[in-house]
């Protein structure tokens, strides 16, 4: 068994390669989540828009649970952001990946109200222990 740490005290630990991967991998996960979803959204609006939107939510939700911290869903979060504003921005000739309308503006702000839920929810164990946070 682990002696008790003082509250913070992973601040001052040195990191992990191997979780540093993890977000890395999970910001690039993101990434791959919204050009995909970008494309599906303008494709087969209404459906395309929930299935982009369900993909999403499920990406940031899967890895806050699976690294267990509220850091996987903001590091798949933003690699989804970087990718969106990306193809959002046109070049000097007009073109651009997101049209004019409200599918596009839905799925930027849909999901980012997404990422934010799915990044601010209550875990159930707390950081050491294999109690619940609250008990109901």
């Amino acid at each position: 068994m682990n002696p008790p740490q003082a509250p913070g005290a992973w601040l001052t630990r040195p990191a992990r390669p191997g979780r540093i991967a993890a977000y890395l991998g999970l910001a690039l996960l993101g990434a791959v989540v919204g050009i995909a979803g970008s494309l599906i959204q303008g494709a087969w609006f209404p459906g395309g828009l929930l299935l982009a939107l369900l993909a999403a939510a499920a990406l940031f939700y899967g890895s806050a649970r699976a690294t267990d911290t509220q850091f996987g869903a903001i590091s798949s979060a933003a690699g989804w952001l970087i990718a969106i504003i990306a193809l959002s921005t046109g070049r000097a000739e007009g073109d651009g990946l997101f049209s004019a309308g409200i599918g596009p503006l839905a799925y930027i702000v849909v999901g980012m109200a997404l990422a934010v839920m799915c990044a601010t929810l209550v875990r159930t164990t707390q950081p050491g222990g294999d109690k619940p946070r609250l008990d109901t």
